[in-house]
């Protein structure tokens, strides 16, 4: 099956695995650099990614800093899908989401997907 241009990048991870989130956002905006169309969907601890400043917590020794990651994949035009489920469950706050973050669940990350969408999980 062909590529329909579409990624989808699956992240569950917050800031207590700082290396899962850099290289969830390493993946997307190499494929951001490609010209594909890219969702980071976002599950578990992973839903905070979407809160603005939340990313400004995530450092590792040798990788970029999660605010540098965030900022590149939003001006790339890279989109978040949380999972309302998972953000729910948190207790969070969807006016803190940021611009390019939807509470989206599995039936519009399937319509998304379509046929032929790449996929990574970190």
């Amino acid at each position: 099956m062909a590529s329909n241009g579409r990624v989808i990048v699956g992240c569950s991870h917050g800031e207590e695995d700082p290396d899962s989130v850099a290289v969830a956002y390493l993946t997307a905006g190499a494929a951001l650099d490609q010209g594909k169309d890219v969702v980071m969907w976002l599950t578990s601890d992973g839903v905070r990614l979407g809160l603005d400043g939340y990313a400004n917590q995530i450092r590792t020794d040798r990788d970029p800093s999660g605010e540098l990651l965030h900022a590149q994949f939003a001006e790339k035009g890279g989109r978040f899908y949380v999972c309302p489920i998972c953000f729910n469950e948190r207790d969070l706050d969807d006016g803190e989401l940021v611009s390019n973050a939807e509470l989206k669940g599995a039936t519009p990350l399937m319509e998304f997907a379509g046929d032929g969408a790449m996929t990574f999980t970190y």
